[in-house]
């Protein structure tokens, strides 16, 4: 198993929006697509309260290229990106990592 650990970095005041887009518009297309959350953060003490972190469970780096392509060019996902920023950008930052579980994990 893969983990993907991504960091959305909110231009400031926007956090709200891009909670309201997952909530509403981006767990139901990645249902369809077959992407699996494993976990939604929010900071409460750190560099900034205007982030979301999240995790993605993958079985194989070549399934998340598959899924997380198809889900990029979704005609749905585009049109509801774009209606989700027409009061302005959301997202200032995006930064990802792909985990692998030690041995010792109690995450597999």
């Amino acid at each position: 198993m893969i983990y993907e650990m991504r960091v959305y970095r909110c231009l400031p005041g926007r956090l709200p929006a891009l909670l309201k887009r997952f909530e509403n518009v981006t767990l139901k297309l990645w249902q369809k697509h077959g992407i699996r959350p494993a976990g939604f953060f929010t900071t409460l003490i750190g560099e900034s309260n205007q982030e979301l972190t999240y995790m993605l469970a993958w079985e194989s780096l070549a399934e998340r290229e598959k899924k997380w392509t198809a889900f990029q060019a979704d005609p749905d996902w585009i049109s509801a990106r774009a209606s989700s920023e027409a009061d302005g950008q959301i997202i200032g930052n995006i930064v990802s990592q792909l985990l692998v579980p030690t041995a010792f994990s109690s995450v597999k």
